[in-house]
Protein backbone atom coordinates (compact mmCIF):
# COMPACT_ATOMS: atom_id res chain seq x y z
CA UNK A 1 0.00 0.00 0.00
CA UNK A 2 1.65 3.50 -0.84
CA UNK A 3 1.85 5.89 2.48
CA UNK A 4 -0.85 8.11 1.29
CA UNK A 5 -3.53 5.10 0.69
CA UNK A 6 -2.01 4.48 4.47
CA UNK A 7 -2.68 8.32 5.51
CA UNK A 8 -5.42 7.95 3.96
CA UNK A 9 -6.83 5.10 5.74
CA UNK A 10 -5.90 5.92 9.19
CA UNK A 11 -7.40 9.69 8.71
CA UNK A 12 -11.04 7.94 7.72
CA UNK A 13 -10.84 5.09 10.75
CA UNK A 14 -9.62 8.03 13.06
CA UNK A 15 -12.67 10.30 12.12
CA UNK A 16 -15.08 7.17 12.27
CA UNK A 17 -14.13 6.90 15.74
CA UNK A 18 -15.00 10.12 16.63
CA UNK A 19 -11.09 11.87 16.14
CA UNK A 20 -11.41 15.55 15.29
CA UNK A 21 -8.98 17.47 12.98
CA UNK A 22 -6.75 18.89 15.66
CA UNK A 23 -5.87 15.60 17.60
CA UNK A 24 -5.54 13.71 14.13
CA UNK A 25 -3.22 16.40 12.57
CA UNK A 26 -1.10 16.47 15.93
CA UNK A 27 -0.88 12.28 15.92
CA UNK A 28 0.18 12.96 11.94
CA UNK A 29 2.85 15.49 13.16
CA UNK A 30 4.14 13.34 15.55
CA UNK A 31 4.93 10.60 13.81
CA UNK A 32 6.63 12.67 11.49
CA UNK A 33 4.09 13.73 8.54
CA UNK A 34 4.68 17.05 6.70
CA UNK A 35 2.04 19.62 6.67
CA UNK A 36 1.05 19.44 2.67
CA UNK A 37 0.77 15.87 3.54
CA UNK A 38 -1.63 16.06 6.06
CA UNK A 39 -3.82 18.75 5.06
CA UNK A 40 -4.42 16.76 1.72
CA UNK A 41 -5.37 13.59 3.90
CA UNK A 42 -7.83 15.20 6.26
CA UNK A 43 -9.45 16.89 3.26
CA UNK A 44 -9.87 13.92 1.63
CA UNK A 45 -12.48 12.89 3.80
CA UNK A 46 -15.61 15.08 5.81
CA UNK A 47 -17.65 14.15 8.62
CA UNK A 48 -20.92 13.80 8.87
CA UNK A 49 -23.47 13.38 11.72
CA UNK A 50 -24.24 9.83 11.85
CA UNK A 51 -22.27 8.33 9.08
CA UNK A 52 -18.76 7.12 8.21
CA UNK A 53 -16.88 9.70 7.11
CA UNK A 54 -17.56 10.78 3.43
CA UNK A 55 -14.67 10.49 1.17
CA UNK A 56 -14.01 13.88 -0.87
CA UNK A 57 -13.66 13.53 -4.87
CA UNK A 58 -9.57 13.58 -5.66
CA UNK A 59 -7.60 14.70 -8.69
CA UNK A 60 -7.57 12.05 -11.73
CA UNK A 61 -5.69 11.75 -14.70
CA UNK A 62 -7.45 10.00 -18.02
CA UNK A 63 -5.96 8.50 -21.32
CA UNK A 64 -8.27 9.93 -23.33
CA UNK A 65 -8.36 13.36 -21.97
CA UNK A 66 -3.99 13.47 -22.23
CA UNK A 67 -5.35 12.84 -25.84
CA UNK A 68 -7.48 15.64 -25.97
CA UNK A 69 -5.57 17.94 -23.95
CA UNK A 70 -2.02 17.60 -25.81
CA UNK A 71 -4.41 18.20 -28.88
CA UNK A 72 -5.56 21.33 -27.43
CA UNK A 73 -1.77 22.55 -26.10
CA UNK A 74 -0.38 21.74 -29.64
CA UNK A 75 -3.07 23.70 -31.57
CA UNK A 76 -2.80 26.59 -28.95
CA UNK A 77 1.04 26.90 -29.62
CA UNK A 78 0.82 26.63 -33.46
CA UNK A 79 -2.01 29.08 -33.74
CA UNK A 80 -0.11 31.75 -31.40
CA UNK A 81 3.48 30.65 -33.33
CA UNK A 82 1.59 31.56 -36.91
CA UNK A 83 0.07 34.04 -35.65
CA UNK A 84 3.08 35.93 -33.99
CA UNK A 85 5.21 34.98 -37.57
CA UNK A 86 2.52 36.40 -40.13
CA UNK A 87 2.60 39.33 -37.77
CA UNK A 88 6.31 39.79 -38.26
CA UNK A 89 6.02 38.99 -41.76
CA UNK A 90 3.39 41.83 -42.31
CA UNK A 91 5.33 44.22 -39.80
CA UNK A 92 8.60 43.61 -42.07
CA UNK A 93 6.74 44.76 -45.31
CA UNK A 94 4.31 47.89 -43.34
CA UNK A 95 7.93 48.74 -41.36
CA UNK A 96 10.77 48.27 -44.03
CA UNK A 97 14.37 48.58 -42.75
CA UNK A 98 16.53 49.99 -45.53
CA UNK A 99 19.68 48.06 -44.39
CA UNK A 100 17.56 44.63 -44.45
CA UNK A 101 16.77 43.49 -47.79
CA UNK A 102 14.67 41.18 -46.42
CA UNK A 103 11.45 43.01 -46.55
CA UNK A 104 11.46 42.78 -50.34
CA UNK A 105 11.60 38.43 -50.57
CA UNK A 106 8.79 36.39 -51.43
CA UNK A 107 5.62 35.61 -49.43
CA UNK A 108 6.27 32.31 -49.11
CA UNK A 109 6.27 32.28 -45.61
CA UNK A 110 3.14 34.54 -45.12
CA UNK A 111 1.75 31.69 -47.19
CA UNK A 112 3.07 28.78 -44.82
CA UNK A 113 1.50 30.92 -41.52
CA UNK A 114 -1.79 31.00 -43.44
CA UNK A 115 -2.29 27.80 -44.32
CA UNK A 116 -1.10 26.19 -40.62
CA UNK A 117 -3.99 28.63 -39.40
CA UNK A 118 -6.47 27.47 -41.91
CA UNK A 119 -6.00 23.78 -40.50
CA UNK A 120 -5.36 24.07 -36.76
CA UNK A 121 -7.48 27.59 -35.74
CA UNK A 122 -10.54 25.56 -36.32
CA UNK A 123 -9.66 22.98 -34.63
CA UNK A 124 -8.13 24.98 -31.83
CA UNK A 125 -11.91 26.25 -31.35
CA UNK A 126 -13.37 23.28 -31.72
CA UNK A 127 -11.36 21.01 -28.87
CA UNK A 128 -11.60 24.07 -26.59
CA UNK A 129 -15.54 24.03 -27.09
CA UNK A 130 -15.69 20.81 -26.48
CA UNK A 131 -13.15 20.79 -23.45
CA UNK A 132 -15.77 23.74 -22.13
CA UNK A 133 -19.01 21.63 -22.38
CA UNK A 134 -17.16 18.64 -21.01
CA UNK A 135 -16.90 20.90 -17.95
CA UNK A 136 -20.40 22.37 -17.58
CA UNK A 137 -21.45 19.23 -18.09
CA UNK A 138 -19.66 17.32 -15.27
CA UNK A 139 -17.93 19.29 -12.74
CA UNK A 140 -15.81 16.69 -11.92
CA UNK A 141 -13.51 17.21 -15.26
CA UNK A 142 -11.92 20.38 -13.70
CA UNK A 143 -10.20 18.26 -11.34
CA UNK A 144 -8.25 16.43 -14.21
CA UNK A 145 -4.98 15.98 -13.74
CA UNK A 146 -3.68 16.04 -16.79
CA UNK A 147 -5.92 19.49 -17.99
CA UNK A 148 -3.81 20.68 -14.82
CA UNK A 149 -0.15 19.24 -15.76
CA UNK A 150 -0.82 21.44 -19.63
CA UNK A 151 -2.32 24.29 -18.56
CA UNK A 152 0.35 24.76 -15.97
CA UNK A 153 3.22 24.00 -18.97
CA UNK A 154 1.31 26.38 -21.33
CA UNK A 155 1.59 29.11 -18.34
CA UNK A 156 5.06 28.56 -18.22
CA UNK A 157 6.05 28.83 -22.00
CA UNK A 158 3.92 32.05 -22.15
CA UNK A 159 5.58 33.70 -18.73
CA UNK A 160 8.82 32.57 -20.40
CA UNK A 161 8.13 34.28 -23.61
CA UNK A 162 6.90 37.20 -21.87
CA UNK A 163 9.97 37.58 -19.98
CA UNK A 164 12.22 36.93 -22.37
CA UNK A 165 10.37 39.65 -24.42
CA UNK A 166 10.88 42.26 -22.32
CA UNK A 167 14.69 41.77 -21.78
CA UNK A 168 15.16 41.52 -25.12
CA UNK A 169 13.62 45.10 -25.48
CA UNK A 170 15.18 46.39 -22.55
CA UNK A 171 18.67 44.91 -24.00
CA UNK A 172 18.01 46.97 -27.42
CA UNK A 173 16.45 50.46 -25.47
CA UNK A 174 20.42 50.03 -23.95
CA UNK A 175 21.86 49.23 -27.11
CA UNK A 176 20.32 52.08 -28.68
CA UNK A 177 18.92 49.81 -31.62
CA UNK A 178 15.28 50.04 -30.35
CA UNK A 179 13.21 50.79 -33.86
CA UNK A 180 10.18 51.01 -34.39
CA UNK A 181 9.65 47.56 -36.33
CA UNK A 182 11.54 46.41 -33.34
CA UNK A 183 9.24 47.67 -30.50
CA UNK A 184 5.86 46.62 -32.59
CA UNK A 185 7.73 43.24 -32.95
CA UNK A 186 7.98 43.27 -28.97
CA UNK A 187 4.61 44.57 -28.66
CA UNK A 188 2.92 41.42 -30.75
CA UNK A 189 4.92 39.43 -28.91
CA UNK A 190 4.00 40.39 -25.81
CA UNK A 191 0.04 40.82 -26.78
CA UNK A 192 0.34 37.05 -28.19
CA UNK A 193 1.85 35.83 -24.76
CA UNK A 194 -0.68 37.68 -23.09
CA UNK A 195 -3.53 36.03 -24.74
CA UNK A 196 -2.69 32.96 -24.14
CA UNK A 197 -1.98 33.60 -20.44
CA UNK A 198 -5.40 35.61 -20.26
CA UNK A 199 -6.74 32.09 -22.02
CA UNK A 200 -5.87 30.14 -18.98
CA UNK A 201 -5.91 32.57 -16.50
CA UNK A 202 -8.33 30.30 -14.29
CA UNK A 203 -7.32 26.88 -15.13
CA UNK A 204 -4.98 26.36 -11.79
CA UNK A 205 -7.67 28.23 -9.28
CA UNK A 206 -9.98 25.57 -9.93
Amino acid sequence: MKPADQLSEFVRDAMAQGGDHDRIAQALRDAGWSAPEIAEALHGWQAAPGLPPVPRPRPYASATEALLYGLLFLSLGTVAWNITDLGMELLDRLIPDPADGRWTAGSGGVRWSIAALIVFTPLFLYLSRKVATMAQGDAGRRRSLVRKWFASITLMVAVLVFLGDGIYVVYALLSGELTARFAAKAVLVAAIAALVLAYYRDELND
